[in-house]
Order: structure tokens, then C-alpha cells, then sequence
């Protein structure tokens, strides 16, 4: 005969109290039900675990052995699973995500306060990476998600397009391009350009629109980050090329900020998942913030 974790807790319980009538009691079932599943759990020992005396129940010294063993046992188990009851509930828990710096400093602190508002216990850890990296971690299940721009990955990762935004110039407004409501890419080419550094996306979606229109430009400067392409563009420098969702965009209100025309430069900005794995509880409630940040935009 099997032995049941029902059983084990029957017979703890008993033991614990001296009881059948109370273990019964607290267990929820009836005394008739109890003696059943210790009667399973001694045929399934092959051993008596239990005396019945004129005041209850005492163990004997097979019981006294298993409770020894017993009562820990059952201790962390229902602490265990007391744990995991706590996470889908979202009361603890850590999120691990890999985002491109220019999420991070823009969408991503306000759905980080959203989430929060609702789920205070819950901790995030973020790392900031180029696109290749931020594949390449979600990949490799170092983090639990990534936010970055499309790679079409394939395979073993699927992604959720969250927004799209297009590439501006950012310039002086004594810049005479800054006279036109966009700025046709021909006429960037000669400019003095203010880039990040080669191994971003917004670089290469810069460098391959330049290169379709059969311009092969040479950055005047380029710089790892976007707060530095703003201050050498507010130096008069040159002219930075930077995501209208950056949040560097209001660190110089005084600069003019003109979209890129004929053509364009956009990008779509996805969240990338592992499709063969789901979220923990903690990673979904960031996600689900994230989508009502951006459904509240």
C-alpha cells in the first residue's frame, strides 16, 4: 500500500497532540477518515505507529523514530510551498531583464514604479546591453526577458513588438536645416553627424538608411552614450541622430528636434522571450506594467 502525504500528515498531527479526536478536528476531516489514513500509512510501513490510550494517542517507538524525522520534513515542505504560494502571488520575486540603454532611461522607469504601485515586495534587476547582447542573454536564460530592437532571432526566442519610433536630428536652432519641419536624409550627409558608436542598432539603421540612399558617412564624433551626442550637439559640434523615445531628448530643450525624411529611419522595439519557457510570476507582472505604460502613453 502507498504512503500518502496525506497519511504523514495525519499521523503528525496525531502524534503532535495526542488527539484523534482534535487532529481530525484540525485536518478538517472526519475521526473515521483520520483512522483510515493511518491505518494506510503503518500497512504501508508494515509497522504500528500508534497506541490508542484512555486519554488519546500515544506513538510508539517506530512512531516516536518517524516523527523525529517527520516533523522537519513537513516543516520545510510547508515552507516551500508556502514560498512558492508567495510568488504567483506576486509577493516576492525578481526580475531579471536585459534593455537597451535608451528603454531604460525612458519607458522602462515608469513601468518599474507602476509595477510597484501594485507589487512593492517584487525586485528588478536590470542590465543595460546593445541589441546582439540582449539576444544573446535572453538566449542563454541569464535574464528572464529582454527589450530590444528586431533581429527576426527565430528559433528558440519569439518577440512582442511593444512601440515603434524613428530616428531625429538634433541640432542648434540657428542651424539653417533647422528651418524645415523634417530633414530629408540627402541633405544630413554633408553634415557634421554626431553618432553612437558602431555597435548600436540605432547606429546601423542610421549607417544602412545612409547606404541605401549611397552615402557612406564618417561620424564627426560618436560617443557610447546619448547624453553625450546631446551635449556635443548644444557645443554646436555637429548634429546627433538619436530615438525620439530617448529621454536625453529633454536635457536640451533648446536644441530643435527634426524627424529624418525620404526616406525615414524607424525602429520597432519588441520584447524577446524565450518561446519554449514561460515567465515567472515576477517577470509577468513587469511585463503586464510595461504594456500599461505604454497603452497610457
Amino acid at each position: 500500500m502507498s504512503i500518502t502525504l496525506k497519511g504523514l500528515r495525519a499521523f503528525a498531527m496525531v502524534q503532535r497532540y495526542g488527539s484523534f479526536t482534535r487532529a481530525a478536528a484540525l485536518l478538517n476531516i472526519t475521526q473515521p477518515a483520520l483512522t483510515v489514513q493511518i491505518r494506510q500509512l503503518e500497512a504501508g510501513v508494515g509497522l504500528r505507529l500508534l497506541e490508542r490510550t484512555p486519554r488519546g494517542a500515544e506513538p510508539t517507538a517506530a512512531g516516536r523514530e518517524l516523527a523525529r524525522s517527520l516533523e522537519p520534513l513537513l516543516q520545510d515542505l510547508d515552507h516551500a510551498i508556502a514560498s512558492l504560494r508567495d510568488l504567483a502571488a506576486r509577493r516576492r520575486g525578481l526580475v531579471r531583464l536585459a534593455v537597451l540603454p535608451s528603454v531604460a532611461a525612458s519607458l522602462l522607469p515608469g513601468a518599474i514604479a507602476r509595477m510597484r504601485a501594485s507589487h512593492p515586495e517584487l525586485g528588478v534587476r536590470v542590465h543595460e546591453a546593445v541589441t546582439g547582447q540582449v539576444y544573446e542573454m535572453v538566449r542563454s536564460e541569464e535574464v528572464d526577458f529582454g527589450i530590444a530592437t528586431d533581429l527576426r532571432p527565430g528559433g528558440a526566442l519569439s518577440l512582442e513588438p511593444l512601440f515603434r519610433d524613428q530616428i531625429l536630428a538634433l541640432l542648434p536652432p540657428s542651424h539653417a536645416l533647422a528651418r524645415m519641419q523634417s530633414i530629408p536624409l540627402q541633405k544630413l550627409a554633408t553634415e557634421r553627424l554626431l553618432l553612437l558608436e558602431s555597435d548600436s542598432s540605432i547606429r546601423r539603421l542610421v549607417d544602412d538608411a545612409f547606404a541605401s540612399a549611397g552615402h557612406i558617412v564618417a561620424p564627426a564624433q560618436e560617443a557610447v552614450h546619448m547624453g553625450t551626442l546631446v551635449g556635443m550637439a548644444r557645443t554646436g559640434l555637429g548634429i546627433a541622430m538619436i530615438p525620439s523615445s530617448a529621454a536625453e531628448i529633454t536635457m536640451a530643450p533648446e536644441l530643435a528636434a527634426r524627424p529624418v525624411s525620404r526616406p525615414g529611419i524607424h525602429r520597432v522595439v519588441s520584447l524577446i522571450r524565450r518561446s519554449d519557457r514561460s515567465l515567472p510570476p515576477a517577470a509577468e507582472a513587469l511585463v503586464e506594467a510595461l504594456r500599461n505604460s505604454l497603452a497610457g502613453a
